[in-house]
């Protein structure tokens, strides 16, 4: 019988996105323009934001926010280890240093405790070779892993206790959602959870744009600074300067950088906007599946839910049981290739990577729970498109080889 080939994501694009891709190619304007600042609106509104800024990139984003907040040379920011390579970098722009924090061993989420006691080790010179307690930490960046999303409360006390700005990654976190307790309403990511929220619209996130990311806030001065310096420094942007009603001339304010998005992004983006919570409820109806169809596979380990958080679902991540199975976690993603099926893996710590350890002096030890549970992550295929044939193969694939993988069935045909 031939097998499947299930692909890790794919975009779910309809008419209404090619539609709009092929007014705006017609329409002679192609780069940041009237549909940019349609899909920012809609975005805002959505969230209950006041200032939202599309760019292209989440690292865009990201990079504009710390800018904006003013981070300096030699300051320190807390970043979790258990991120991608976007959050630490766009510290390192900057000059400055990032703090790397172990992880939840359930949530993989920023673990808050390791985060006090990085602080403490800092303040006392400590830490590593090359911090000092006269090192500032200046903010804090939670990553809302997969869109399940962090405490926000617990957030933002911790940074409030230590004079903290918080710069949100919140790349697989829209549309996610938080609260308190069942009687409270709902927090939607970005709706004032932070100093600014970055959003990312990559090819394989909740919503699209094919390349794409959005900085929002409630600060009109950060949000000013992020706009200026999104599109080189310029008083205007080329929209305002070539359009029939637009000023020519410009002045260079700052020396920004080449960070907007296009019109043709933003065309596909903003019909991705308006089925965000369609697909969003798609891939959790997937994700109830997978629950339900795996929880008594005894070799893996499912990911948690709570009852004060709608869950953006952008990953569905699995950690093996590997003291019940016979083999590693690459070795498993090797047969799931095989049987073509696509996988990730979120992530590979950022102080297992060589140029922490080598350039900051990172080591396994120092952040013990992320060094050992990173071991046994699998991401397994979840999109809003995916079909049932699909899903029921994946299912089927990931139990039997974790039926033949056990140690149990190894010593059964031994």
């Amino acid at each position: 019988m031939n097998k499947l080939q299930v692909p890790f994501f794919r975009p779910d694009l309809r008419e209404q996105e090619i539609q709009e891709v092929v007014a705006t190619l017609r329409s002679g304007w192609l780069t940041t323009g009237s549909r940019v600042h349609r899909f920012e609106q809609e975005f805002g509104a959505a969230l209950g934001t006041r200032h939202s800024i599309a760019v292209n990139s989440c690292t865009a984003a990201l990079h504009l926010a710390v800018e904006a907040l003013g981070l300096k040379p030699g300051e320190a920011v807390l970043v979790p280890t258990m991120t991608f390579a976007a959050t630490a970098e766009v510290i390192r722009y900057q000059g400055a240093i990032p703090i790397l924090v172990d992880c939840d061993p359930v949530t993989t989420n920023m673990d808050l405790d390791d985060a006090a006691r990085k602080v403490a080790r800092l303040r006392s010179g400590r830490l590593l070779d090359g911090f000092s307690e006269d090192t500032p930490v200046v903010g804090i960046m939670p990553v809302h892993v997969g869109g399940m999303m962090m405490n926000i409360e617990e957030v933002k006390r911790f940074a409030s206790d230590r004079d903290l700005w918080i710069v949100e990654d919140a790349a697989h976190a829209f549309p996610a959602s938080w609260r308190r307790s069942s009687d409270e309403p709902w927090q939607r990511c970005g709706e004032g959870t932070a100093t600014i929220t970055c959003f990312s619209f990559y090819a394989n996130k909740t919503i699209t744009t094919g390349e794409g990311g959005m900085a929002v806030t409630d600060d009109a001065r950060l949000a000013e600074r992020v706009r200026l310096m999104s599109l080189h420094g310029l008083s205007h942007d080329a929209w305002g300067r070539y359009s029939g009603n637009g000023n020519w001339d410009y002045s260079i304010i700052a020396p920004g950088y080449k960070y907007n998005l296009t019109d043709i992004a933003a065309a596909i983006g903003i019909h991705q906007l308006a089925r965000a919570e369609e697909m969003r409820r798609a891939r959790e109806a997937i994700a109830s599946r997978y629950l339900e169809a795996l929880a008594d596979v005894e070799e893996i380990e499912l990911p948690p839910q709570y009852p004060n958080r709608i869950h953006a679902w952008h990953l569905f991540p699995i950690k093996l049981r590997l003291n019940r199975l016979a083999v590693t976690r690459n070795l498993f993603v090797e047969k799931l290739k095989s049987h073509g099926i696509g996988f990730s893996v979120h992530w590979r710590p950022l102080h297992l990577h060589p140029y922490y350890q080598q350039a900051m002096q990172w080591r396994p030890e120092d952040c013990p729970v992320a060094t050992s549970v990173w071991q046994t992550l699998v991401s397994l295929p979840i999109f809003s498109g995916m079909l049932d044939d699909e899903l029921d193969y994946v299912i089927r694939t990931v139990k039997d080889l974790c039926s033949s993988s056990a140690y149990k069935s190894i010593r059964r045909t031994a």
